[in-house]
């Protein structure tokens, strides 16, 4: 048997933790006068936690000091934690541990490749982190989504070349990343906004045996 691996994301695919990041922030941003809501939070999905302030700051045309600046980012982190620290694994999305244990049953490769720097925290707190041959999270990585890096260092950890990973993904800038890698993108989620994978599902109970089988033996990424 073929030997892959299968590099997850975290957030929206492995547990769904942006309803918190939105919880957070919405706290935040309300705090210092701003009105936030959830159409405003998909812009923020995949976006780095500078950037999501940046971006908060500017709806609400505020400006601030460096170390406000600094000091509501804190503070962000803080409630984000405050949430995550009591999950446990009834928050691992459906059928996700059904397909992470056929993988571990067939000897394939798995790894985390995720922009949360709690990528390790959230893991341990659901019982996944044992599931992991690797784990590349914010703390390992200097350039966002879409840039390649994050899935390109996971193969790199893996020992495989970037033609023989699988990356499931739950944005659209981490499917433009997969595909960067050369790897095979799997989107999990809307057919019309993760358009650009080689294969979209709403969510992991529609992944059959089958399907992984084939992933499997696939023999590489084909280009069209």
């Amino acid at each position: 048997m073929n030997k892959k691996g299968f590099i997850f994301d975290l957030d929206g695919v492995i547990v769904d933790t942006a309803k918190y990041h939105f919880l957070a922030w919405k706290k935040l941003a309300n705090s210092i006068g701003v009105d936030f809501t959830e159409h405003q939070n998909e812009q923020l999905k995949g976006v780095s936690r500078v950037r999501s302030l940046e971006k908060i700051l500017a709806w609400g045309g505020i400006e601030l000091t460096e170390d406000k600046f600094m000091e509501l980012m804190a503070k962000k982190n803080h409630d984000y934690l405050s949430y995550i620290n009591v999950m446990d694994d009834s928050e691992i999305l459906p059928d996700v541990p059904k397909v992470l244990q056929y993988l571990q049953k067939n000897h394939q490769l798995i790894a985390l490749g995720s922009a949360s720097k709690n990528a390790r925290t959230i893991l341990q707190k659901v019982k996944l982190y044992s599931t992991f041959d690797v784990i590349v999270d914010g703390t390992n990585v200097t350039k966002a989504k879409p840039d390649p890096e994050v899935f390109l260092n996971a193969a790199q950890l893996l020992e495989l070349n970037p033609c023989d990973c699988v990356v499931f993904e739950d944005s659209v800038a981490g499917v433009q990343a997969a595909n960067k890698a050369g790897m095979i993108s799997i989107g999990i989620g809307s057919k019309e906004v993760l358009h650009e994978a080689d294969y979209i599902f709403d969510d992991f109970t529609e992944i059959d045996i089958d399907f992984l089988d084939q992933l499997i033996e696939k023999e590489e990424k084909v280009n069209t």
